[in-house]
């Protein structure tokens, strides 16, 4: 069962758009167990009509706006769009909020405490029922960076038939043991606020150290090697402001819990290079600190299928996705 809002085009850029939700009232069983029910997920279909579909999933805060038109402003506005590095005049671009995140699919309430651990696995066979319910036979790829480079690789070991192609940036097969101690920080941090009624100051505080973690060494010492500042609360960091702001707007736009719980699911990803078949284009950042160059490379040597793996530098790190448009453009238009 689908609420669909009727097709709309972008003045800007002419292009078609089309979302909505889509239910599915059947028991939804999750890969570590347990199960969902009347599960729904939100999805965003823009770009050319008739061309070929292109999954586009990236970080845990991402969702269906993939890129920017009248209604609403793109996550990936920089890299996916009319004329972009991804070009939605050749490709129609789908969307879709994770299961467990913040956005209208189905995802924990804010002070629920129960909701159940996600699998990237999840996340690929919702998919599949989405294909099903949009008349979509098969994608011509899919494109994921971070937690969504995760989901391709799961959808391409279980799902090889109805995907071409991926495209995997700054995601391997398995998290780095070092990226998931500062997970574990982060979430630990959420719960005990959160256990004390403060889960979005705990959630501020999360995403202020987890962005200590997206950009390279590098930059912060560029942007941030200041003197400490005497105040009188005591000295303050020049890096102090910029953090805490960042978590301040995490804060007030996302559930403390649906962060926790695709946390935790960057946490528990694994998948099985060796049974991955179709053809696989990986990216990976050597400035990366979570999701370092050896374990891409490792992903790679493993793979079953045709491969390709493109390096690149960049003081962005593992925020790199977001901003290397040039580079990214000459990845996509060789992987697609």
């Amino acid at each position: 069962m689908s609420s669909v809002v009727p097709s709309v085009t972008s003045a800007a850029h002419s292009v078609t758009v089309e979302e909505g939700v889509t239910s599915f009232p059947d028991s939804f069983p999750l890969y570590f167990g347990g199960e969902l029910r009347d599960v729904r997920v939100a999805w965003r279909l823009a770009g050319a009509a008739d061309a070929p579909v292109v999954l586009v999933l990236g970080g845990i805060s991402a969702g269906r706006a993939v890129f920017s038109t009248n209604s609403a402003p793109g996550w990936w506005r920089e890299v996916v769009g009319p004329g972009l590095a991804l070009d939605a005049h050749r490709f129609r671009i789908l969307g879709i909020d994770f299961l467990g995140g913040s956005g209208d699919t189905t995802g924990p309430r804010a002070g629920q405490s129960d909701f159940p651990s996600i699998s990237a696995f999840d996340q690929a066979r919702l998919v599949t029922h989405l294909l099903t319910e949009l008349k979509l036979t098969k994608l011509h790829a899919i494109v994921g960076a971070s937690y969504g480079g995760m989901v391709a690789l799961a959808f391409a070991e279980k799902y090889p038939h109805l995907v071409e192609r991926i495209v995997v940036i700054s995601a391997a097969h398995r998290p780095h043991p070092l990226a998931s101690a500062w997970r574990s920080v982060q979430r630990a941090t959420v719960r005990a606020l959160a256990a004390r009624g403060a889960g979005s100051e705990g959630l501020k505080l999360a995403r202020a150290l987890a962005m200590t973690t997206y950009r390279g060494v590098q930059e912060f010492k560029d942007r941030f090697d200041g003197e400490p500042i005497k105040t009188a609360q005591g000295f303050r960091l020049p890096v102090e402001d910029y953090l805490y702001a960042r978590g301040q707007t995490y804060a007030e736009n996302y559930v403390p819990e649906s962060f926790v719980c695709l946390s935790e699911s960057i946490d528990l990803h694994r998948v099985a290079p060796e049974k991955i078949c179709v053809p696989v284009t990986l990216l990976a950042v050597r400035e990366d600190q979570l999701v370092p160059l050896a374990d891409i490379q490792a992903l790679e040597r493993q793979l079953a299928g045709p491969k390709q793996l493109i390096e690149i530098s960049s003081p962005y790190g593992h925020d790199a996705f977001l901003k290397e448009s040039t580079a990214l453009r000459a990845v996509f238009s060789q992987a697609l």
